[in-house]
Formats: structure tokens, C-alpha cells, sequence
């Protein structure tokens, strides 16, 4: 068995092979290779897998859209009475009510 330094691409005959897909056991390079399940496997093998066996796509956490409107909130909130003391202050150093 040759090391896999000395690996080629089962597709592309002039890249050099960076892993070896587990189901078919051919070496493929970074292009040919994706992570599933925490192992890499080729396009091929990808495809095979039942659908089931894919994860389901992913919904966006509710409060993300949250976040953003909750930080306006608050900076708003804050000026508001920054603003609010800022006239107070100036009402009472100049003595007028």
C-alpha cells in the first residue's frame, strides 16, 4: 500500500489526493471530499446515502431576528434619558424652571 503522499485523485489524475473516502475506499483531493456525519466522503458516495440519512435543513433561531431590534431598543432607551437629563441639567444651571 503506498503512502498517501504518493496518491493521486481518483477524478483528477494530476491533484494530489488528501483523503481516502471510507465507503469506496478511493483517494480523492480537497475538491472531491465533504464532511458528513464527521467524516469525509466522496461526492459519489454523498449521493448514495439514503435521503433520510441527510439532516434536515436547518430553520433560523427565532431570536435572532430579536437580537438586532432588541439592541435598538435599548440604545434608543438610553439616549432617550441621556437626552431627557441632558435638559434637566441645563434647565437647573441656568436657573429657569
Amino acid at each position: 500500500m503506498t503512502p498517501l503522499a504518493q496518491q493521486r485523485c481518483f477524478r483528477h489524475d494530476v491533484r494530489e489526493a488528501a483523503g481516502r473516502c471510507p465507503s469506496c475506499q478511493r483517494y480523492y483531493c480537497r475538491e472531491c471530499l465533504t464532511e458528513h456525519d464527521h467524516r469525509l466522503l466522496c461526492v459519489t458516495c454523498l449521493a448514495k446515502l439514503p435521503s433520510a440519512a441527510l439532516p434536515p435543513p436547518r430553520r433560523p433561531w427565532r431570536l435572532d431576528y430579536a437580537y438586532p431590534l432588541l439592541g435598538l431598543l435599548l440604545a434608543f432607551t438610553l439616549f432617550y434619558w441621556l437626552g431627557q437629563t441632558l435638559i434637566l441639567a441645563t434647565t437647573d444651571f441656568r436657573g429657569t424652571n
